[in-house]
């Protein structure tokens, strides 16, 4: 199976795109409740505040419309309240600016701003804190990193008609091992993680393919999402928060028949869309 686009051939008509935390593996929480807050407070000493911080920055990235933001945004945005309301954050505006303006939000692009950057104090630990994030996910137990109930079906059923291919801003090793784990790598065409760029980017190159955009369905959980379906003229399909198990079901039940028979757009399209919007508060 290809993790780069420049092998992959289009087989079928139609392509199902899927986003994997928090849309088809129940990662998202655990990660960012375990992993991504409490680095933060470490990497920037700010235990006095925890309980406080900790709280909003679960706010930021999984309960409201900056769900599933790249980290690197979700940390200038979190550092940028926590220098206002806590204690000041030092060399901010360097984090803020870079992570604003950066047309690639990830460890070696971090790195690439630091050595153009050399006097910057926020970059390196910006990137300590990345590299803590991942140390500490690939620490947390299988057990806690499990598909959400009905995805492998949903897959199976979805590879019958259409191909499949994951669209994630996530590691793509953590991806890669997460799908293997749970046998869901087996419904999957190309596997397209954080090192093939933008998700916006990667289902543009799909569209190259060979694919009609009215053929194309991203499904995922938040905003980037669906702003990536937005950019190719794609449609999307909400898996809700704390709804996944029904968002699976109605996509095997409902969802991939429209797209299959060119009903999708219109009425079906709105409903989700609503739905989405309702779920996030948006």
């Amino acid at each position: 199976m290809p993790n780069h686009l420049t092998n992959y051939q289009k087989q079928k008509d139609f392509l199902v795109c899927v986003d994997s935390d928090g849309c088809a593996m129940d990662t998202m929480d655990v990660k960012h409740i375990r992993c991504f807050g409490p680095c933060m407070v470490t990497e920037w000493k700010l235990e006095k505040w925890q309980d406080e911080i900790l709280a909003r920055w679960n706010e930021i990235n999984l309960y409201t419309m900056t769900r599933g933001i790249n980290r690197f945004k979700g940390l200038s945005m979190a550092l940028q309240e926590i220098n206002e309301k806590y204690c000041p954050i030092e060399d901010l505006d360097t984090l803020t600016e870079w992570a604003a303006n950066s047309p690639e939000l990830s460890n070696d692009a971090v790195k690439r701003a630091m050595s153009q950057a050399p006097e910057s104090v926020i970059l390196p630990k910006a990137l300590n804190w990345s590299l803590a994030v991942n140390e500490s996910i690939n620490r947390l137990p299988e057990s806690e990193k499990l598909p959400f109930a009905g995805v492998k079906e949903a897959l199976a059923y979805a590879q019958q008609y259409a191909d499949v291919a994951i669209v994630s801003s996530a590691n793509l090793g953590a991806v890669l091992d997460e799908w293997k784990l749970y046998g869901l790598l087996e419904h999957t065409d190309i596997v397209l993680a954080q090192d093939a760029g933008s998700k916006a980017f990667c289902i543009g190159e799909l569209l190259k393919k060979g694919y009609a955009p009215d053929h194309v369905l991203m499904c995922g959980d938040a905003p980037g999402d669906q702003d990536a379906a937005k950019k190719n003229g794609v449609f999307y399909y909400p898996i809700l928060v704390k709804h996944e198990k029904e968002s699976w079901a109605e996509f095997m039940s409902e969802g991939l028949s429209h797209l299959l028979d060119g009903t999708y757009g219109g009425d079906y399209q709105n409903k989700k869309t609503t739905a989405f919007l309702n779920n996030l508060g948006g």
